[in-house]
Order: structure tokens, then sequence, then C-alpha cells
């Protein structure tokens, strides 16, 4: 083990139909044809894992402008990020006790725009931006194509940055810290394995959105779900590293998981 530490950046809160992030929330039936919908609210967050090779940041979080036409109008009313004018990545990582300058490496779970906003901090700079193979392909494809998913913005990411990309279905990030593929949310999420002194930290990402995704293996809507398959099978990697480690998983959405582990880890 490292003395190394997770410390959790809060970056605002979305709200969203619940039936995106968990299949069949409000599906009709005979006797209710027409349920009642509910509009959640959910967490946005990054992470620094501050160790003794480096500081990394997970994530880079949704960009300031979301709602003032940065996001596309369809995307914005879908997934309302009532606050994201509030929480620029270099204002909250100062709240904090970090600065961007302090970033030795970033961590991409995905390029999702909730997800790659902050990336223009990291514009022609030597930091590693690190992302799976298969993200880049479907990000870029996605993006300057009519084809794959909306949810690119190719302003995000499509940017002077110095990409080390991730291979395999498993990459060493350093001593205790690794990266696994997730695939199923999009072709390259990434989570990882974070040994702590005494404990696990495992991050799920947007594999489970929620608990309910993870706990009772309910999938993500499917506006949200690339590949059903694909997801299971993540999913059951991610349960395999609990079983074997009864390390402490963290979602990529879940309001409440994200504040029942407070500040974040070994802090």
């Amino acid at each position: 083990m490292v003395d190394a530490a997770v410390r959790l950046v809060d970056r605002g809160r979305v709200f969203a139909d619940e039936g995106y992030v968990v299949d069949g929330a409000a599906m009709g039936t005979a006797s209710n044809p027409n349920p009642d919908r509910e509009r959640v609210e959910f967490v946005v967050w990054n992470a620094v894992v501050d160790h003794p090779e480096g500081t990394f940041l997970w994530d880079t979080g949704s960009h300031p402008e979301a709602g003032d036409g940065y996001w596309p109008d369809p995307l914005y009313q879908a997934f309302e990020h009532v606050d994201a004018a509030d929480h620029d990545l270099e204002s909250d990582l100062d709240a904090v006790g970090y600065d961007r300058s302090d970033i030795d490496a970033v961590v991409m779970s995905h390029l999702h725009l909730d997800h790659a906003g902050g990336l223009r901090h990291f514009e022609g700079t030597d930091v590693p931006i690190y992302v799976h193979e298969e993200e880049l392909k479907f990000a870029y494809y996605s993006a300057k194509t009519t084809e794959g998913s909306i949810a690119y913005l190719a302003k995000d990411f499509d940017r002077d940055l110095n990409w080390e990309v991730v291979h395999r279905h498993r990459h060493t990030l350093a001593e205790g810290v690794e990266l696994y593929h997730l695939p199923g949310h999009t072709p390259g999420v990434l989570g990882a394995r974070i040994d702590l002194p005494g404990e696990t930290v495992i991050i799920a990402g947007d594999e489970c959105y929620v608990d309910a995704n993870y706990a009772d293996e309910v999938p993500l809507g499917p506006g949200l779900l690339w590949s059903e398959r694909d997801w299971f099978e993540s999913l059951q990697t991610v349960k395999e590293l609990e079983r074997r480690t009864g390390g402490d998983v963290l979602y990529g959405h879940d309001l409440a998981r994200f504040e029942s582990f407070g500040d974040g880890w070994n802090l």
C-alpha cells in the first residue's frame, strides 16, 4: 500500500428524468397507463488522487456555460446542469486545496459533455490525458459525423491535448492505482481500483449512474446505453473487484452515495 488519498470535488447538480438512468423507471401498465414521471437530482463530481507518484485528476466536469448555449438545447433540456456556471474547474479545485498546475495527469472516464467540459484548461500543456482507445475513436466518430452519440461535443476535446491512450482491459497508472476498461455506457468507459492504506476505492463511474444500476442490476435507460451486453459484463467486473477487496464503490452520479463519502478517503 502507498500513502495516497482520494479527495472528492463537487462539480454541481444535474436534474433529469429518472427513466434516463434506470431502465423502466416509469413504465405504463394496463391499470396505470400514464404513471407519474420523476425528475431526479444527480451529482457531477471529479476526484483528485494525491499519490507519491503524482497528483491525478479524475474527469473534468461540465463547461461552465453549459446552460448558456454551450450545450445543445435538446441535451440541456434533458440533462439540466442548473449550477454549471458556479462550477468552473479551477475554482472547484481551489475549494479543495489544489491548483490546476498541481495536476500531473488527468484520467478521463469517458468524453461525454458532463465529463470533458474542463479539458480546455489543459490545452497546450504537456499534462497527459488518459483515455481509452475505444472512447477516443467513438467520441470523434460521434462528434464529427451524424452517427454515434449526441452526448459528445468536439469543442470539449478536439484540442491540442497530450493524449495518453489506454489500449487494453487494464492499465497501471501508479502503484496501487489500476484503470479498468468498463464498456457499456460508452465503448470506452474507464473505472479504477485505488488501494489506500487500510481501504480500497473502486470507481465505477458511469457504468453505474445510481445505486439501482449496481445493487439491483437494472441497466441504464436505452438513451444512455451503448451496449447492454457489455454493460452487464462490466458490472460483473466491478462487483468482482468489490468482492475481492471489500472496497467502497463510487457511482457516476448518485448524489446520496457521493455525499455518504464526505470529502473522500484517507484525508
